[in-house]
């Protein structure tokens, strides 16, 4: 069973070097494939609602997806149990191949009905960890092959606040949109605030709150994040900066 489990795996991911852990016994894979079956079901009941779903989809108990015909779904999307997304926006919900969604994440992708937000675009083989939040007021762009822990808030937007006279609410508000480059890893608890760009290879300690860009290969943390080492030697005439 083991050995048709792994060939099925490979096949809907790609991945031709996929093995399971010699540990799993059979029981433990049937348990597995039961869940997994009853989510490719539902999975099923939902690909005709969505906007486009190339390939196979899992979906858990208890998902909510509002305006689905505003979400685009690559092969093997993964939508843990109680994930709730609302893809009403100007440019939609993309999740690329592979992509996982924890436990009770929630993407919104428009904030106000009186201002759509941009949308969310998540690509191939990355995920989002359990009670996740991605707003998309202002546009959230993650890249391939990025990981991200439990409890992650991306908010694209900021209040205007300059007039102490006016109520904030009154004030309006400003997006610039993040965006997380390729192969970036994310800690646990971490808030990434609007107009950031995280630069590919980066990593971001558990509990940081980002509040300007990460260079490309850096790893940063604290709040607010600073740089605290990097993964590649800086070239000489590198602007990056130990203080960024």
């Amino acid at each position: 069973m083991k050995g048709f489990v792994e060939a099925l795996i490979r096949k809907l991911k790609r991945d031709p070097s996929y093995t399971l852990d010699p540990a799993l016994t059979t029981g433990d894979l049937v348990g597995i494939l039961w869940r997994r079956g009853w989510a490719f079901l539902r999975g099923m009941w939902w690909r005709w609602r969505v906007a486009e779903s190339r390939g196979a989809l899992f979906v858990g108990r208890r998902v909510q997806i509002f305006h689905a015909r505003h979400l685009h779904l690559g092969r093997s999307v993964t939508l843990e149990d109680d994930v709730r997304i609302d893809a009403l926006s100007q440019e939609g919900v993309w999740l690329g191949d592979n992509v996982s969604v924890g436990r009770f994440t929630m993407i919104e992708a428009t904030g106000l009905l009186s201002k759509l937000g941009k949308g969310v675009c998540i690509g191939a083989n990355s995920n989002l960890g359990d009670y996740n939040y991605v707003g998309g007021a202002g546009g959230v762009t993650i890249g391939e092959n990025v990981l991200i822990g439990q409890y992650v808030s991306f908010h694209p937007q900021n209040h205007v606040f300059e007039d102490p006279d006016i109520p904030i609410k009154h004030q309006g508000t400003t997006e610039q949109g993040i965006v997380v480059e390729d192969d970036v890893w994310i800690g646990a608890r971490v808030t990434i605030l609007d107009g950031v760009r995280v630069g590919r290879g980066a990593v971001i300690a558990a509990g940081s709150v980002v509040t300007r860009d990460v260079p490309p290969y850096a790893v940063v943390g604290g709040v607010p994040a600073k740089v605290i080492k990097w993964r590649k030697p800086l070239t000489e005439d590198s602007s990056q900066e130990e203080d960024t």
